[in-house]
């Protein structure tokens, strides 16, 4: 079992999960202590020194604390409970783990000459302030990351993209440097992407404004609507189409559980043991958990007779899946929705979502898995690529009037 690491968002997609604290009372009188059992994993999933959490709970409980790294046990002085020990656990997560802009925990610390403590975010790219006056703040800049601790606790990460092609952007580049090449691009009206590219760069032109489609299609991916199903999962007395949902959640859930990433064999085992292959909603959920940051794009074609099978050409499951990608984009990585078009291209030219899906999805938007004005800002990300199929349709319907003209 594992929990959301920010507990106050009830996704049950949310990708960055951690383990819950478990703990066991020792000793008795005096002598009295927590052990906490599991901190190494839970530093591990946080991606910090498992001393720092230890040393937050003697701050916050003020209680002595012990470490004892060669044996691996965690001790806090006095009795505490797992779930007061993870409510806790919730205020270091939200001061050292968390970004203070986009609320993602995939930050490192950062130090300056005066002698600040920062997080550096790697999904946003921004740089938010550490609350210095707390003790463990001091504590940190005097046992900086890198010590004794810093290989147990260090995150590890499941997947690896296998190449860089040369349309897409590689892997290991920051967002800023995204952001700073698409600028470049856009200035220059040059880059380094294939053939296909160049002609929706050199194409785009402005789109008409989207349609607001309230269509029926898409499961609502609200939190809302998220929380209910799981009451209805909990109450084991849902209608048959809950059901579905829980198995679907319970799919998604199992996926990011994994130490190591499922291979699209046991992906696909996986789908038809729990019997979803015939829901376009599985088509939602992967596109929700199937992918890894920037790497996105690579990623597509890594997966792309997985996709193909599962989608297998049906309408349904191509709404589906870019209605999972909108969500992934708009909720998850806001930062990446400039990387849309490269995705459609790749989404394309691998024959995993049609013309017609990609056309619809690019001139309508929808209230279904994201807020309608989410659903916008990434819909029009999609405007360049729109805008090319568009014009390769005029220039074919040119051709063959042409070829019909020469006959006669």
């Amino acid at each position: 079992m594992s929990i959301n690491i920010c507990r106050s968002n009830h996704d049950p997609f949310y990708r960055y999960k951690m383990p819950p604290i478990q703990a066991k009372v020792e000793g008795k009188g005096n002598g009295i202590k927590t052990n906490i059992l599991n901190a190494s994993e839970v530093a591990r999933a946080l991606n910090r020194p498992v001393s720092y959490i230890i040393k937050y709970f003697g701050f916050e409980l003020g209680a002595q604390t012990t470490i004892q790294e060669n044996v691996d046990k965690y001790l806090v002085n006095g009795v505490h409970e797992p779930n007061k020990l993870q409510d806790v656990l919730d205020g270091f997560i939200n001061k050292y783990v968390l970004c203070g802009s986009c609320s993602n925990p995939e930050t490192e610390f950062v130090f300056n000459e005066k002698g600040n403590l920062k997080k550096d975010c790697k999904a946003c790219g921004k740089i938010t302030q550490v609350d210095m006056v707390h003790k463990l703040s001091s504590y940190i800049l005097k046992n900086p990351p890198g010590g004794s601790d810093a290989g147990a606790s260090g995150k590890k990460s499941k997947r690896k993209a296998a190449t860089a092609s040369s349309n897409v952007v590689g892997a290991g580049v920051s967002i800023s440097d995204i952001a700073q090449q698409q600028q470049q691009e856009a200035e220059e009206g040059n880059s380094d992407d294939d053939d296909l590219a160049r002609k929706i760069n050199a194409e785009a032109s402005k789109l008409e404004t989207l349609e607001i489609e309230d269509d029926d299609w898409a499961v609502d991916m609200s939190e809302e609507a998220i929380r209910q199903r799981a009451l209805q999962g909990e109450a084991a007395a849902a209608g048959p189409l809950s059901q579905d949902l829980v198995r679907l959640d319970q799919y998604g859930e199992w996926i990011v559980q994994q130490d190591e990433y499922p291979t699209d064999i046991e992906l696909y085992k996986k789908a038809m043991d729990m019997e979803l292959l015939e829901d376009p909603k599985l088509a939602s959920i992967l596109a929700q958990v199937l992918f890894e940051d920037e790497e996105i794009v690579t990623e597509i074609g890594e997966h792309a007779a997985f996709l193909i099978k599962v989608i297998n050409g049906k309408p349904a499951f191509e709404k589906q899946f870019l209605g999972g990608l909108e969500r992934w984009l708009g909720l998850q990585h806001p930062a990446l929705i400039p990387l849309l078009p490269k995705i459609l291209v790749s989404l394309y030219n691998n024959d995993i979502i049609s013309e017609e899906s990609i056309m619809h999805f690019g001139t309508t938007c929808s209230k279904k898995f994201v807020p309608k004005q989410t659903s916008k800002k990434v819909r029009r990300a999609a405007k360049p690529f729109i805008t090319w199929l568009k014009t390769a349709d005029d220039d074919e319907e040119e051709e063959e009037e042409e070829e019909d003209d020469d006959e006669n």
